[in-house]
C-alpha cells in the first residue's frame, strides 16, 4: 500500500516524465543480479544443509568465500558506472526514457548497488534458515523508507523528481543492512568471523563454489536479459506513456508476485533440507496450490484496477486489456513455475535449468523486439509468459518427473512422503 501511495506522490508532484525514469533505473537493478555471481545459491543450500549453521564450519568457511567474492564483484560494477559515465554512454544505453541529468543519477544508482552487495548475503542466510517470514518483513521496511524519501524530494521542487530512483536504492541499501545484522545475530559469531577473516586469504582459503554458482550464475545473466531489458526495448521503442504504463503495470501485479517470490523462496531451503536428509519430495501439489492462489489474487486485483488508476495516478495511467492478460498470464506461469524451480536447486537441477533458461532468454528477447512495436506497453509482457511457459515450465515438469521418479525408486527412504500422484 505505501508503494501504491508513492507512485501517486511521483506523478503527482514530479509528472509522467519523473515516474518513468524512475521505473526505467529502478528495474537496472534487476538486470544485474548477475552480480553476485551465483554465490547466493552456494550461501542459502549451505546454511539449510548445515545441522548447526551457528558452528558449522562449512558455513563460515562459505559466508568467508561469498563477502571475498561479493566485495570484488561490487567494486567491479561501481567502476563500470563510472566509466559509462565518463564516457558519455548512459543516454545510449537508456534511450529516450532518461531525462536530462539523468545519467548521473543513473551511475550513482548502480554505484551504491555495486557496493551494497556484500550485504545480500543476509538476506540468503535467513531464507536458509527458513525464515523466510522475517526476511520479507524487514524487506518490508524498504516502502516507509522510499515513502519518506519521496516526501523529502517533494520538499525541493519538481526537479529534485530525477532522483527519485536514487532514494529507492538507498533504502534498498539501509534495510539490506539491518538484515546483515539481522541474520549475524541469529548465526553468531559466524558473520562477525567471516567479515575478519575476508583479508586473511591465506590463513583461510575460500571453498570451491563453482559447481553451484556457474549454473546460478548463467541463470543470474539470462533471466534479467530476458525480463528486464522490457523497459529498455520500451524506451527505445515505444513512447515514454507505453513506459510508464509498463511500469505502473508491474507495480500492480508485483503486489502479487512479491506474495509468490516470498512463499516461493520459502521452498528453496525446503528441498535443500529434504534432500540432505535424503526424502523424496515432489512440488506438483504446491504448483497446483500456487497456481489457484495466484487466479484468486489475480482476480481481486483486476476487480480493483480501475479504482487504482484513478489514486494512483489521478487518471493519467490507463492500462489496455491486453496488458491487464499479458500480466495475468505471467503471473500465474511464474507462480506455477516456483515450486518446480524451486525443487531444482541441487547442483544437477541447476545445471538442467541452464539450457531452459537460456531458450527462454533468446526467444523471449526477439519476441518482445517483434510485439514491443505492435502492442506496447503489453508486447514485452506477453512475450515473457509466452516463453517462460514453453521453454521452463513444460520442461521444468518434465525434469522434476523423472528426478522424482529416479529418487523414489533408489531405496525406501523417504519414499512415504511422496504422494502417489506426483510419483505417476
Amino acid at each position: 500500500m505505501l508503494g501504491v501511495v508513492s507512485t501517486r506522490v511521483v506523478i503527482e508532484h514530479f509528472g509522467v516524465a519523473a515516474y518513468a525514469q524512475y521505473g526505467l533505473l529502478n528495474g537496472l537493478r534487476n538486470l544485474l543480479p548477475f552480480a553476485d555471481l551465483g554465490i547466493g545459491a552456494v550461501v542459502l543450500n549451505a546454511v539449510a544443509h548445515a545441522d548447526d549453521p551457528a558452528r558449522a564450519r562449512s558455513v563460515h568457511r562459505v559466508l568467508t568465500t561469498a563477502f571475498r567474492l561479493l566485495t570484488v564483484s561490487g567494486l567491479v560494477v561501481a567502476a563500470l558506472c563510472v566509466v559509462v559515465q565518463v564516457g558519455g554512454w548512459w543516454p545510449l544505453l537508456l534511450g529516450d526514457g532518461l531525462t536530462p541529468g539523468g545519467d548521473v543519477v543513473a551511475t550513482l544508482c548502480l554505484a551504491l548497488f555495486g557496493l551494497s552487495l556484500p550485504l545480500g548475503v543476509g538476506s540468503r542466510i535467513l531464507v536458509g534458515l527458513r525464515r523466510t517470514a522475517a526476511q520479507t518483513v524487514l524487506q518490508g521496511l524498504v516502502s516507509p523508507l522510499f515513502l519518506a524519501g519521496v516526501l523529502a524530494l517533494t520538499l525541493l521542487g519538481r526537479a529534485a523528481g530525477d532522483w527519485v530512483a536514487l532514494v529507492s536504492y538507498a533504502a534498498a541499501s539501509v534495510v539490506s543492512a539491518v538484515v546483515l545484522a539481522v541474520a549475524a545475530r541469529v548465526v553468531a559469531p559466524q558473520v562477525g568471523r567471516a567479515l575478519r577473516d575476508v583479508p586473511r586469504v591465506r590463513a583461510v582459503p575460500g571453498v570451491p563454489v563453482a559447481a553451484t554458482a556457474v549454473p546460478m550464475l548463467v541463470q543470474s545473466v539470462a533471466m534479467p536479459v530476458a525480463m528486464q531489458t522490457d523497459r529498455l526495448f520500451l524506451s527505445h521503442l515505444a513512447s515514454t506513456d507505453a513506459l510508464a504504463q509498463y511500469v505502473f503495470a508491474g507495480q500492480m501485479f508485483g503486489l502479487v508476485m512479491q506474495v509468490v517470490l516470498s512463499a516461493g523462496l520459502s521452498l528453496w531451503p525446503h528441498f535443500a533440507r529434504a534432500r540432505a536428509q535424503d526424502d523424496v519430495v515432489a512440488p506438483f501439489r504446491l504448483s497446483v496450490a500456487f497456481g489457484v492462489a495466484a487466479v484468486l489474487a489475480l482476480g481481486v486485483l483486476v476487480l480493483a484496477l480501475p479504482a487504482l488508476e484513478a489514486l494512483v495516478t489521478d487518471g493519467a495511467l490507463h492500462l489496455g486489456a491486453g496488458v491487464v492478460l499479458g500480466w495475468c498470464g505471467f503471473v500465474l506461469v511464474q507462480a506455477v513455475l516456483y515450486p518446480v524451480g524451486m525443487y531444482m536447486t541441487d547442483e544437477a537441477g541447476l545445471r538442467f535449468q541452464v539450457v531452459p533458461v537460456l531458450s527462454m532468454c533468446v526467444s523471449n528477447v526477439l519476441l518482445t523486439w517483434w510485439l514491443v512495436g505492435r502492442l506496447g506497453a503489453a508486447g514485452p509482457v506477453l512475450a515473457s509468459a509466452l516463453a517462460v511457459l514453453v521453454c521452463q515450465l513444460v520442461p521444468g515438469v518434465r525434469y522434476v518427473r523423472r528426478d522424482v521418479a529416479r529418487r523414489a525408486s533408489q531405496g525406501p527412504a523417504g519414499v512415504s512422503s511422496v504422494p502417489a500422484a506426483d510419483r505417476r
